[in-house]
């Protein structure tokens, strides 16, 4: 049979419909959805600034508060609290969290003295941050991002239009040598281009508790974390995925509001990291699933025809010249979002960290089905 449809010319036309196919679904990605990042401009905030709780969860986070926790506290905003959940340290976190609270006195420390196994992961100090929280507000970072200025908070805040109860945000990495900062750092732009230009879209799913924003209202109403409480990680993601919705939801991309921190420094950490972050992605709402693993399908789907048709031979100018076309769209809308993400620095190599990317998490997928991680930090 398969003789047949060669002889026929029919197995070709078949590979190269295919591959036009998916080269057709990707420009629908590229212009219709992230694009939306690449043109977007923040509308004006005319409102006046609005009470704000800044909310830290800290296990054994020393040497992180002590250069991350004075650039919070001294951020440039009217009104605004800080509060750090020590969720049982047995470092010296508490003694820097003392001296603070005697410098700063917008500073409140919470201490869990107990790990108590209420909810899986931080869910609970979050909780229990978040409930003990003064302003409406909430603005959650980790304990190792910096603000990139003291303008995070006001930033982040003028997000805030009157129907907006969520404001997603971006938290790079630092920039450092070597190929494997790089693809961190790309894989956390390209993670960020989807979420936040599907946002802009109206079909948000998702949000990073590095560089996150609600108002209690949204947390209450929702009952917190409990609906994926046993769930370790989905703090950040699992309940945006809950409670964002196309009216309700905004985002903040002005490069002061970005929240930094270090990446991790050798590839089995960031294995670890990307296998927890990657274990929740199969709880998203199904339609969600279905954008977010079609785009995946058919980008894996566009590489592998690329390869086969070039090695049958088989229509090399077509072939090459919808690549071509790819690679044109790739670069003007990608490095548009990479712009408004201030990482210009990728955009030379953006097809060579998209296939090492898309390798490896084919990788860590494969690794969560057989072992599943069991760790928050």
């Amino acid at each position: 049979m398969i003789d047949f449809l060669i002889n026929r010319q029919l197995f070709p036309l078949i590979l190269l419909g295919s591959f036009g196919l998916v080269f057709l679904i990707q420009q629908v990605f590229y212009w219709v959805i992230f694009w939306r990042l690449g043109r977007y401009r923040h509308p004006e905030n005319t409102a006046g600034p609005r009470g704000v709780s800044v909310v830290i969860c800290a296990h054994n986070e020393y040497h992180h508060l002590k250069e991350t926790l004075p650039l919070i506290l001294e951020q440039d905003y009217p009104d605004y609290e800080v509060l750090v959940v020590n969720h049982s340290s047995d470092d010296d976190t508490h003694y820097l969290l003392t001296r603070l609270e005697e410098e700063y006195p917008h500073l409140t420390t919470i201490y869990i003295r107990e790990d108590l196994n209420f909810f899986s992961g931080k869910k609970f100090p979050l909780s229990i941050g978040i409930k003990s929280a003064k302003h409406n507000l909430v603005l959650l970072t980790d304990a190792d991002c910096k603000p990139e200025s003291k303008e995070w908070i006001r930033h982040m805040q003028s997000a805030f239009m009157p129907k907006t109860e969520v404001v997603l945000g971006y938290g790079p990495y630092y920039r450092a040598a070597g190929l494997l900062n790089k693809l961190i750092r790309f894989d956390t732009a390209q993670i960020a281009i989807q979420y936040l230009s599907y946002a802009l879209a109206g079909i948000p799913y998702m949000g990073v508790g590095r560089n996150l924003s609600y108002v209690k209202p949204v947390f209450y109403r929702n009952q917190g974390f409990i609906a994926h409480y046993r769930i370790r990680s989905g703090d950040d993601d699992l309940f945006i995925n809950r409670v964002a919705n196309r009216s309700n939801t905004a985002i903040m991309v002005h490069p002061d509001s970005f929240t930094f921190s270090e990446p991790k420094p050798t590839l089995g950490k960031w294995i670890t990291q990307k296998k927890r972050h990657l274990s929740t992605s199969h709880l998203y709402k199904f339609r969600h699933k279905l954008l977010l693993g079609l785009y995946g399908f058919t980008l894996a789907s566009f590489y592998g025809l690329f390869i086969l048709l070039l090695s049958l031979n088989w229509s090399v100018i077509p072939v090459l010249g919808i690549f071509v076309l790819r690679l044109i769209s790739q670069y003007i809308v990608l490095a548009g979002c990479m712009k408004k993400l201030n990482e210009r620095d990728l955009v030379p190599l953006l097809p060579f960290y998209e296939i090492l990317l898309l390798i490896f998490n084919a990788g860590i997928l494969i690794s969560n089905v057989v072992r599943k991680p069991t760790r928050w930090k």
